[in-house]
């Protein structure tokens, strides 16, 4: 008797598990220390340095010119301390623009000598903002008014000024605001005329 052979089941292969290392990616923490240079770090030490001396140079005058300023600068200046207030408020949109027009000139990829001279023609925009932080520094009082001792109260101290011309802010803002505007009318009216020039 002949019967067919019912076919054998074939068994599944087990399923093989193989475990692989994963690589795990550096964090964002190693990749930047991996990317940081001792050059980079010497150029950000520098830079912190030279902002920190800035900062207790800036401190240092205006402890010291400050009461000067206010004290015999301003009085005998035209207008009085108003008068003063007024123009150092006009200085600082012209500083600014200074540093601008000059700054925004600057290719160093293409011509790094010119850009160096574009900066140092920046500098008296500089120094000009630096005086108007001065003067106004020099104004400041102290935040809580029982420090406002006899000390606050000397001759071109901030309490003196505040006494002596209590609208001296109100006026310097003012002449700020009048100059800014000033300047951008005239810089609206020239990139028209640019305009204008090179369309005919």
């Amino acid at each position: 008797m002949s019967g067919s052979a019912k076919p054998k089941r074939r068994r599944a292969a087990g399923a093989a598990l193989r475990y692989e290392h994963v690589r795990q990616r550096p964090s964002a923490w190693q990749q930047a220390k991996e990317k940081t240079s001792w050059k980079d770090t010497g150029s950000g030490c520098l830079i912190l340095l030279v902002c920190l001396v800035a900062v207790v140079g800036f401190a240092m005058t205006e402890h010291e010119w400050g009461p000067e300023l206010w004290g015999r600068v301003a009085p005998a200046s035209p207008g009085g301390g108003y008068g003063f207030a007024a123009a150092v408020g006009a200085v600082l949109p012209l500083g600014l623009a200074a540093v601008i027009a000059t700054l925004s000139r600057m290719k160093w990829k293409a011509s790094p000598l010119r850009s160096l001279g574009w900066v140092a023609a920046s500098l008296p925009g500089v120094a000009v903002c630096v005086f108007w932080a001065l003067v106004v520094a020099a104004t400041t009082r102290p935040r809580y008014r029982r420090n406002w001792d006899s000390g606050c109260y000397g001759l071109g101290d901030p309490c003196w000024v505040h006494q002596e011309y209590p609208w001296v802010w109100a006026v310097g803002l003012l002449s700020t605001v009048l100059v800014a505007a000033a300047l951008i009318a005239v810089l609206i009216k020239a990139t028209d005329a640019r305009e204008r020039t090179g369309s005919t």
